[in-house]
């Protein structure tokens, strides 16, 4: 029998073409372009100095990011420690079936459809003790709130705002996980007499580990690089007590106009954000297998 080859249609190449031009005008000229900078003093736009990683090592020098690093990694920590078992719980009260649970995905998903900066202004409003319900309602009960004098009240607003504004994306997130573990499961634990916690802790959190894990590292990565809400609200102050990477950035490149150290910050920036990603990532596929084996034994 003779061999028959399949034919190669090298035109199909033509259909992911525009998806190649958009990802090369989006993100891989623009990142050229950064690199480019990174390695330059650019004196004027006709006058600039190669410098090579001298920009890179004054960055890494540099207190005031340290100090925005550090108020960052703390900022996410505290956003994930929240939000995550926040939404799971959230999930898991919201009703499965009926009109119900339609209309209780429209409430919880109301927050989400807000853009990020009405959402500044929002809190803005709503912190104000003069004009402000939350702001009013506790001068009133004898707590003395500022969150534009104050860095701690500063902060706990910053966090409050983040947690009302993306909690929901993780509701849903594990909601939709939760709707497709299959009813057999349910059953064979009504069978056995487990209790709510059981079913939760050995059936319904398993389940749940990828839902997770895209909810840890979407939150991680947005709160990593947060920027809209903490600047209309509080501007980054009083001081630098709200100031995160991204702002720092932002008065790098806007404010100063170095355009050399603010490149590259951000390749750092952006180095950091995939090395943090990286190890959240294995960890939790860690935990899963590990938690996978556990069961098996």
């Amino acid at each position: 029998m003779s061999a028959t080859t399949k034919p190669v249609n090298q035109k199909a190449w033509l259909l992911i073409l525009p998806v190649l031009v958009c990802v090369a005008f989006s993100a891989i000229l623009p990142l050229m372009t950064v690199v480019n900078y990174s390695v330059q003093d650019i004196i004027s736009p006709e006058r600039r100095v190669f410098v090579g990683t001298e920009w890179f090592a004054a960055v890494m020098r540099d207190e005031d990011l340290h100090a925005a690093l550090l108020r960052q990694l703390a900022f996410s920590a505290a956003v994930l420690a929240i939000e995550i078992p926040l939404g799971i719980a959230l999930a898991l009260s919201m009703p499965a079936h009926g009109w119900k649970a339609s209309a209780v995905l429209v409430v919880v998903a109301l927050s989400l459809l807000i853009p990020w900066n009405v959402v500044g202004t929002i809190w803005q409003i709503y912190g104000r003790a003069d004009i402000g319900l939350l702001g009013a309602a506790l001068q009133k009960i004898g707590i003395d709130y500022s969150y534009t004098g104050d860095a701690r009240d500063a902060w706990i607003t910053v966090l409050a705002m983040d947690v009302w504004h993306w909690t929901p994306l993780v509701a849903l997130l594990c909601y939709a996980g939760l709707r497709a573990i299959p009813d057999a499961y349910y059953q064979a634990a009504r069978i056995d007499g487990a209790s709510r916690f059981a079913v939760f802790r050995y059936i319904q959190l398993p389940k749940l580990r990828g839902v997770l894990m895209i909810a840890v590292l979407l939150r991680f990565m947005d709160s990593f690089m947060i920027y809209t809400e903490p600047f209309v609200l509080t501007g980054g102050g009083p001081g630098n007590a709200t100031t995160f990477l991204s702002q720092y950035l932002t008065q790098k490149a806007v404010g100063q106009f170095d355009l050399g150290p603010a490149a590259a910050f951000s390749l750092i920036y952006f180095l950091i954000i995939l090395l943090l990603c990286f190890v959240l990532y294995n960890w939790m596929q860690r935990v899963g297998t590990q938690a996978r084996e556990g069961g098996h034994e």
